[in-house]
């Protein structure tokens, strides 16, 4: 498989399958600069994408059903954010979006025999990094906020259910509505990345203070310390072994006064989890998930919590990725990367069986 080619690709924004998804990669007014530069844009209709169909066709974008991409020529790249749907079993074209494949995860092997079969390529967001490693496009400030927010609104007991998607303005109003009622101990693990950022702003937004922790803390854990806070909110990606934050062993044994996990970065099923006391995420339904009664403790694990702010998030998202779009082809080292990411994937898991499109 060779590397990106030089090409300025017909670019398809995909339907998400999942109900709760809200966002969008790609947003109207950068849809517009990548037709001013050229590329042939088509968004699939969606009912719940937070921008409307009538948004991207007022920018110049065509207009497809949702699900069409899977009868689109083989070069047309394919965007989104989620999980592809179960067909077609075999996949033709260069997908990029968050596959979650790469680490063992549940199902994670089939997805990359899926585009082995059918000559595609995955071109997984995750691994759109810099030269440094630091990922170009990521949804992680926006993250760590709504997880903190949810956790803060829970610890209070004013944590309204099911969730719905709002804005980040109705969002502070309920926090600082919480202000008062409550001064709880907050611990942010990775507070330098963009995640623990994020968290640490929805704390101020409270009116709260919270402890954070990165690499030096966690190196040396002080799981006392740790417990002796009321809310936890990890944002820690583990890319190799770590200790746990929090064990099973420490839910069946309570010490310390931890009431609520909010596990921004929600890796079940991968082997470098640092909190390993669920097995499942929580919903927009039913956002908590006690794991003890007495006394409570609580965990709250949604794999998309950028999506309840969808506006913000795709915006911000969006500035970051338009860039990287407009390099593709053009033989720029992070598509490169992103390529060689699934090779290597494809290489650990033993099913390289041919050679997909680049």
């Amino acid at each position: 498989m060779a590397d990106i080619e030089p090409t300025r690709p017909r670019l398809w924004l995909r339907h998400e399958t999942r109900t709760t998804e809200c966002r969008a990669p790609l947003v109207p007014a950068d849809a517009r600069r990548l037709i001013e530069h050229g590329w042939d844009l088509a968004v699939e209709a969606s009912p719940q994408r937070v921008f409307s169909d009538d948004d991207y066709a007022a920018v110049g974008c065509s207009i497809s059903p949702a699900g069409s991409w899977v009868d689109t020529a083989a070069d047309t790249l394919v965007l989104g954010l989620k999980e592809l749907p179960r067909q077609p079993t075999a996949l033709r074209h260069r997908h990029v979006y968050f596959g979650h494949a790469y680490k063992k995860q549940p199902g994670a092997a089939r997805l990359l025999e899926r585009f082995e079969e059918g000559g595609g390529a995955l071109l997984d967001l995750e691994y759109l990094t810099a030269d440094n490693g630091r990922r170009l496009a990521a949804f992680g400030y926006w993250a760590g906020y709504v997880g903190a927010a949810l956790a803060l609104l829970w610890c209070a007991g004013a944590l309204r259910t099911p969730l719905r998607p709002g804005s980040k303005q109705a969002l502070d109003a309920e926090l600082r509505g919480i202000a008062s009622a409550t001064h709880p101990r907050v611990l942010v693990i990775g507070a330098l990345g963009r995640s623990g950022q994020g968290a640490l702003d929805a704390v101020r937004v409270a009116g709260a203070t919270a402890t954070g922790w990165d690499l030096a803390e966690t190196a040396r854990l002080d799981r006392a310390a740790l417990l002796d806070h009321d809310v936890l909110v990890n944002t820690v990606l583990a890319s190799g072994p770590i200790e746990p934050f929090v064990t099973t062993a420490q839910v069946e044994r309570p010490a310390g006064r931890l009431s609520v996990v909010a596990d921004v970065t929600c890796d079940i099923g991968a082997p470098f989890n640092a909190l390993p006391i669920y097995d499942a995420p929580t919903s927009w339904d039913r956002p908590a998930r006690q794991l003890r009664q007495d006394p409570p403790l609580a965990v709250i694990g949604i794999d998309n919590l950028p999506s309840l702010l969808p506006r913000e998030s795709s915006t911000a998202f969006s500035a970051d990725l338009t860039p990287q779009l407009l390099a593709f082809g053009t033989g720029a080292a992070p598509w490169n990367r992103c390529l060689q990411a699934y090779r290597d994937a494809c290489r650990r898991a033993g099913i390289t069986s041919g050679a997909p499109h680049a």
